[in-house]
């Protein structure tokens, strides 16, 4: 999503280390058979310190998982997230500016996607995200082509993509929101869900197409068309879902992003909006992630819609799941995914399948424990095709953020193979970092 100037982080141009970091692993407690470690993979000081991450294991080999975070990190590991090897990632052409979105196809290609900054000059240039950006490495992280532009339009402003590999046949499918003027409070200024795809493995993409059927304000706020997440179904279905106003909207397409559908779908409404106030973040969203299975399972073609909203009061956000078992033509009422009985904060939550087995994973900061702004990370996951979900505290320890301090608007989790690796953004003794955690799924109970 779009960080406005007065949080922007122009000065991560500025860094440029290339390190080997250390293992850093500690004990968290847990409701789950063994320990789990967690890994911090970056850090630095808390206004120059990387946020909102990205990650994806690679399906060829799960011990090499690559990362990214705001606003140019690049992450790589080679024995499971244990330790990383960190660079800057750099376009020539488009230029990198955050918003990172990781994703591989099935010969472990990785896809790094982001939004573009062409001149360098941030946010006094007009062609800032103009474009949203593709570039891809086939030696797991260590070097990256210098990219393709999608959906170049200006003078229009290109945000908050998300992506994903068709398992049978490797096209790239990508959705984003498309601002007419970011910001502006013109009436007749608009921003609407996109569709762009690649048949080549990341080389070319399609001329954009809207998919949404009501256009959003501008404002990057509650009306504005924002949390455009793709997913592939069994037989090359593609689903996504995003959030506008009250309500979260599902759209498909059959014929490989061809048409889509003239009236889109309502998965669930009254959800009090996507832009949440959460003491202690600057900002804090509840968009939806949408995935489906494809695993071959009992769960096979099931799409799940995960996201966070206030229906139970400001004061007790909860992360939720709905799904679909027909392509989306209905949907289930929404099972709570945080299992605690309080009534207090559980927000910024993502999740993932894993495909092998078709077990689902959210992570999602809490705050079950505490009566203040001290927080925690949890892992949600069901083994029963999202009919129930059991919880486990997955950080080491408590954290507490400061609004002061831009902690970016997502988290990520990747699931592959029994191998789960989570990252978050953390805040502790004023440095700001992106962690993981060492989560064996065949250890949980």
């Amino acid at each position: 999503m779009l960080v406005k100037p007065f949080v922007t982080r122009g000065w991560f141009l500025l860094l440029s280390m290339k390190y080997l970091i250390p293992i850093f692993l500690i004990s968290a407690v847990t409701s789950c058979s063994y320990k789990i470690q967690n890994v911090m993979i970056d850090d630095a000081p808390a206004f120059f310190g990387p946020e909102e991450p990205s990650i994806e294991i690679d399906p060829t080999n799960t011990k090499r998982i690559v990362a990214g975070a705001n606003i140019n990190h690049v992450y790589r590991s080679n024995d499971g997230g244990y330790t990383w090897e960190k660079d800057e990632l750099k376009s020539e052409k488009h230029g990198v500016y955050g918003d990172p979105c990781l994703i591989s196809d099935k010969q472990g290609r990785m896809y790094f996607f982001h939004l573009s900054n062409p001149d360098g000059k941030g946010w006094s240039s007009d062609s800032l995200l103009d474009r949203i950006v593709c570039q891809y490495s086939d030696d797991q992280g260590k070097t990256w082509n210098d990219g393709s532009a999608i959906g170049y339009n200006p003078p229009k402003d290109q945000d908050k993509e998300w992506a994903v590999v068709n398992h049978l046949n490797g096209e790239i499918y990508v959705t984003w929101t498309q601002f007419d003027l970011y910001n502006s409070k013109e009436p007749g200024d608009s921003s609407n869900i996109m569709f762009s795809k690649s048949m080549d493995r990341g080389e070319s993409w399609s001329e954009p197409i809207r998919i949404n059927q009501f256009a959003g304000n501008c404002l990057d706020d509650d009306y504005t068309v924002e949390g455009a997440v793709p997913a592939v179904g069994p037989n090359g279905e593609i689903y996504v879902s995003w959030s506008y106003g009250d309500h979260i909207y599902f759209d498909k397409s059959l014929d490989g992003g061809k048409t889509w559908l003239e009236k889109d779908v309502v998965i669930v409404d009254g959800t009090g909006g996507w832009n949440i106030d959460i003491p202690g973040l600057q900002r804090s969203n509840g968009m939806p992630i949408t995935v489906c299975d494809v695993s071959g399972g009992e769960h096979n073609g099931t799409i799940y819609v995960n996201w966070c909203d206030t229906r139970n009061g400001e004061d007790n956000t909860d992360i939720w799941l709905s799904k679909s078992s027909d392509q989306g033509q209905t949907w289930s009422p929404q099972t709570r995914v945080n299992d605690d009985k309080t009534e207090r904060h559980q927000f910024v939550t993502w999740m993932d399948i894993d495909q092998t087995t078709g077990h689902l994973y959210t992570v999602f900061y809490d705050r079950r424990h505490h009566d203040d702004r001290q927080t925690d990370v949890f892992l949600g996951y069901s083994k029963d095709g999202g009919a129930s979900f059991k919880n486990v505290m997955i950080s080491d320890s408590s954290f507490t953020p400061q609004p002061i301090v831009f902690f970016g608007d997502y988290n990520n989790i990747s699931a592959h193979d029994g191998v789960v690796r989570p990252i978050w953004t953390r805040l502790q003794d004023s440095r700001l970092g992106v962690w993981t955690a060492i989560v064996n799924a065949k250890k949980l109970k």
